[in-house]
């Protein structure tokens, strides 16, 4: 029986619900601005005091080695498929500040929805690289036993969450999740991701305005690379940013430089911060730009120009955030190039160690649905044991 049903004749219907009070936890001046651009490293490296977050040496270097790691994978997944070695990938080239800074904000407890370039955060969070690879070709060594297309791994040991090809359901999803740890009083926080095309669908409507009125400690961010595949942002919204759309629904929003690793790292950490101590959701567009192409699928040639690639690779996060180190006398020409070489050796093993797998064991198709297989797949599944194995053909995909 409902709440209206049971209350006697004469009360009131009000339900009980837990309504914050309209303005929440004050908010610093200048903390959040929704039509501004947060920003604390130049093109040319140099820091400004007035935002920046304070990062020790050892964070920055961090940040610097998993944006160099990423570029130099994805040149390599690239390479491969187009060598036929893998079927598909989705590259993160030029967008790598934002999904980077992101993860080194947030703690190991906290929970991840991901859209298609923001797998690498399982890799900052100590997920293996050869695992991580291994989902790649689809293999043996996959966690997902195959059964997911390329780039858009997950994982339990970091609480990530595998994401959807369609556009936007991760946000209810990810909302949902943070209702969850909000009943349970736990400190979990969720970061919800989305390219500026999803904040064109009904699930990120839903999202938004689920999280303000039931207050969960939800950070959304949307990574606005400019195009949603061949669709320019001007030709799907009429607003004068992506972060505005928060204030219809009363979340908090901020527009951040998302090729600055500085500025997205003190963000989302003001954003985490704030959910963690209650103050509800926080919504971040992350301005930065897809330097290639859509996926592995796509030519960008076709609907953009040269031009305005050249304009944003100047804007590089890897380069500025390279120039800002080397101002601090923290890299040089030989360290970055011993790193390099490291890195590459790193990927080079990991493919090669993943490509020599086997394809995933015939017995595993089985594996995942009934929590204990009924009679009639026990049957299939031994007389599928009971045929020869194809030939060997190597590796995934």
């Amino acid at each position: 029986m409902s709440e209206l049903e049971a209350a006697p004749p004469g009360a009131s219907t009000t339900l009980a619900v837990d309504v914050p009070p309209p303005d929440g936890p004050p908010l610093r001046a200048g903390e959040l601005d929704d039509e501004g651009l947060l920003s604390v490293l130049g093109d040319d490296g140099s820091l400004d005091p007035a935002t920046d977050p304070g990062l020790g040496d050892a964070l920055l270097l961090r940040a610097y080695r998993e944006i160099k790691r990423l570029r130099l994978l994805d040149a390599r997944m690239l390479l491969l498929q187009r060598q036929g070695r893998v079927g598909f990938y989705g590259a993160c080239t030029g967008q790598e500040a934002t999904p980077i800074a992101t993860a080194l904000a947030l703690e190991p407890s906290d929970w991840i929805f991901p859209a298609l370039r923001e797998s690498v955060m399982m890799l900052v969070r100590g997920f293996p690289l050869r695992t991580y690879v291994a989902q790649v070709f689809g293999n043996a060594g996959d966690l997902l036993k195959g059964r997911q297309m390329p780039s858009h791994m997950s994982g339990r040991q970091v609480n990530q969450v595998s994401w959807s090809s369609c556009i936007g359901p991760q946000l209810p999803q990810a909302v949902g999740a943070a209702w969850a740890a909000k009943l349970r009083r736990d400190r979990t926080v969720v970061a919800a991701f989305m390219g500026d095309g999803a904040t064109s669908e009904p699930d990120f409507h839903n999202a938004m305005n689920f999280a303000a009125v039931f207050k969960v400690p939800c950070v959304l961010i949307c990574q606005n690379n400019h195009w949603a595949i061949s669709v320019p942002t001007s030709r799907q919204t009429a607003s004068t940013t992506i972060a505005v759309k928060g204030r219809a629904y009363g979340v908090p929003s901020a527009r951040v430089d998302g090729n600055d690793v500085l500025a997205v790292y003190r963000a989302v950490s003001e954003a985490v911060a704030r959910a963690r101590a209650g103050g509800g959701p926080s919504f971040i567009e992350a301005l930065t730009y897809r330097v290639g192409a859509h996926s592995s699928s796509d030519d960008p040639s076709r609907y953009r120009s040269q031009e305005e690639v050249d304009r944003w690779t100047k804007r590089d996060p890897l380069l500025r955030l390279r120039r800002h180190l080397a101002a601090r006398g923290l890299v040089d020409d030989a360290a970055d190039a011993a790193l390099e070489e490291e890195l590459n050796a790193e990927i080079a093993a990991a493919v090669a160690d993943v490509e020599a797998m086997a394809p995933p064991a015939r017995e595993t198709l089985f594996d995942d649905v009934y929590a204990e297989l009924p009679w009639h797949l026990r049957e299939q599944r031994a007389e599928l044991l009971r045929c020869p194995k194809a030939p060997a053909h190597g590796g995934g995909g």
